[in-house]
């Protein structure tokens, strides 16, 4: 059966983690402004306060998991006030791997934060089916994998980064399906919590190449064409044929950029059965044609960013 879930992370491919340990204690804070890319937490030890700009905020404890799919504006803190200490995690160097807020105290919080960078033009659009706070707090899968992180975050071992990069994608993987249920809000998370759409949904990308209709995917779902319509753009966040086409053009421009396919093939496998009707549809949705994309992106290298901080 189709995996929606690991399509689309597969699809961001992530290239790297980059990874920053904070020890803190008393009275301390900071606030990060918009990273515009994946971020994530890991508390190590002890616990401290995340503040999302518009959104409640989180007590993180020991052992917490959180994903930032975009990572917007947040404040991290202990529990006195404090006006939290500005930073730009995009302005950070190699200086900034390590951050030490204890004043010679004995930390009471420790916490391993980061970024991923993925090699997607997509990258918006597929975290923009996330939830912005992923937060996994007291799944038993996780009380195995934390303590592989923080061990091997702790520690400066040859290979620290490439064990770092595996085990927090394994960590993405599992949060994002724990964190898949009917509460989470709109996105495909959401979706596919939801047992009626979630067989549509999976329809939807096996065949991403069939001439689906709304009604044809509501069968699928076994539910009305109007009830379909509505219950998918309630929790997926947009329509069906939306989605279907976003995730046409995502597929499309990652088979042209990964892939030793023609602009025939690759219109035939996302739905189109002629290269003029696929290079329309190209050209309205990206602003530019297949050719074009295909060419401009062929020897595109992905410039590792500098290491960043959640």
């Amino acid at each position: 059966m189709t995996d929606p879930l690991s399509e689309v992370v597969q699809m961001l491919r992530p290239q790297g983690v980059f990874s920053k340990r904070i020890a803190a204690a008393g009275a301390w804070g900071v606030r990060y402004s918009a990273l515009g890319q994946p971020g994530f937490s890991v508390v190590l030890e002890g616990s401290c306060r995340l503040a999302v700009d518009n959104e409640p905020e989180i007590v993180l404890k020991q052992g917490d998991f959180v994903l930032l799919p975009t990572t917007p504006p947040f404040e991290m803190t202990g529990f006195r006030d404090v006006e939290p200490v500005p930073m730009d995690p995009r302005q950070m160097t190699g200086e900034d791997l390590d951050a030490d807020y204890t004043a010679g105290a004995k930390p009471e919080v420790r916490i391993l934060g980061g970024s991923f960078v993925f090699d997607s033009p997509d990258a918006a659009l597929l975290s923009s089916l996330l939830p912005t706070i992923v937060h996994v707090r007291g799944v038993e899968r996780f009380q195995a994998l934390v303590p592989l992180v923080a061990d091997e975050a702790l520690q400066d071992r040859p290979g620290r980064a490439l064990v770092l990069t595996r085990l927090v994608e394994i960590l993405l993987v599992e949060a994002l399906r724990t964190t898949a249920t009917p509460q989470t809000p709109p996105g495909l998370l959401r979706g596919l919590a939801d047992r009626t759409l979630a067989p549509a949904i999976q329809a939807m990308h096996a065949s991403v190449g069939a001439p689906w209709t709304v009604a044809q995917l509501a069968a699928v779902a076994a539910l009305s064409r109007s009830a379909f319509y509505e219950r998918f753009t309630r929790n997926i966040g947009m329509p069906p044929m939306e989605y279907l086409m976003a995730w046409r053009m995502a597929l499309a421009r990652d088979l042209l950029r990964h892939d030793d396919l023609g602009i025939v093939e690759v219109g035939h496998r996302v739905g189109y059965g002629s290269a003029s009707a696929f290079s329309t549809a190209f050209s309205r949705h990206t602003g530019e044609s297949p050719s074009s994309y295909a060419r401009r992106t062929a020897r595109r290298q992905v410039k590792a960013p500098q290491l960043q901080a959640v």
